[in-house]
């Protein structure tokens, strides 16, 4: 294999293809969002500078890919914090778990996900809308909603969907030291929404030492929401340099 070879592969195994080397698009992406106040102290412990927290809010999600360009369908699962950056409100991905090895990695080395392997799901039973996440055979959590009980505006739908989101890029040198370490810009524009529901929700979270969710703990569930979604995934732009600074 020659060495242009070598620098034209996206990932290895060189010989490979584990993901594209273009935009992801999403056909019948299925999200359920249930936003709760948690602690404002654990909150502190787990954003970055330079993001700031606005509320003590975190918004756990599960995502069912329906289809998905070049890994097809899968499941996804996390939580994300609203923050500011400068004048700028958005939200920051604090965890993410997939049970696709191809779109964890790709999120990984293309982006800056923070995302790992774990076993999410989204299902209808008996009148309500289930998403769980297990970590191998341990249940870490469990949320319900009201299956499509009130209709959600389009455009908030859209809304929620669309708010940049912030991440931290970091890719290790041989030393064990950071090579890369940036905080990462990234925000959905090409989307249509298909349906958008709200509805009362339950969640809970169960303690476990390499899914720790329940470090932010649930207060109060304020809102939760139902939306099906076509969309394409934005690259990631670097705002911040952690080493720089």
């Amino acid at each position: 294999m020659r060495a242009d070879q070598v620098t034209a592969a996206v990932t290895t195994p060189l010989t490979v293809p584990l993901y594209p080397p273009r935009p992801t698009r999403f056909t019948d992406r299925e999200y359920f969002n249930v936003v709760y106040r948690t602690d404002p102290d654990a909150l502190r412990a787990v954003v970055p500078e330079p993001l700031e927290i606005t509320e003590p809010l975190v918004r756990f999600e599960v995502m069912r890919m329906g289809e998905v360009d070049g890994y097809g369908p899968y499941t996804e699962c996390g939580q994300v914090i609203p923050v500011r950056h400068g004048a700028e409100r958005g939200e920051y991905l604090h965890a993410m778990y997939l049970d696709s090895f191809g779109a964890t990695a790709a999120g990984r080395e293309l982006s800056a996900y923070p995302k790992v392997a774990g076993e999410p799901a989204l299902r209808h039973e008996r009148g309500a809308l289930v998403g769980t996440l297990d970590y191998g055979s341990e249940r870490v959590a469990t949320a319900t909603m009201a299956y499509k009980w009130q209709p959600l505006d389009p455009e908030e739908a859209r809304a929620q969907i669309t708010v940049p989101t912030f991440a931290v890029k970091t890719v290790p040198g041989y030393d064990f030291r950071p090579r890369v370490c940036d905080l990462v810009r990234m925000q959905i524009t090409d989307i249509t929404v298909k349906e958008a529901w709200r509805g009362p929700a339950r969640l809970q979270l169960f303690e476990h030492v390499m899914a720790p969710l329940a470090d932010l703990p649930v207060r109060e569930v304020l809102d939760a929401g139902h939306i099906l979604t076509d969309l394409t995934l934005a690259p990631a732009e670097p705002v911040h340099d952690y080493l720089a600074a």
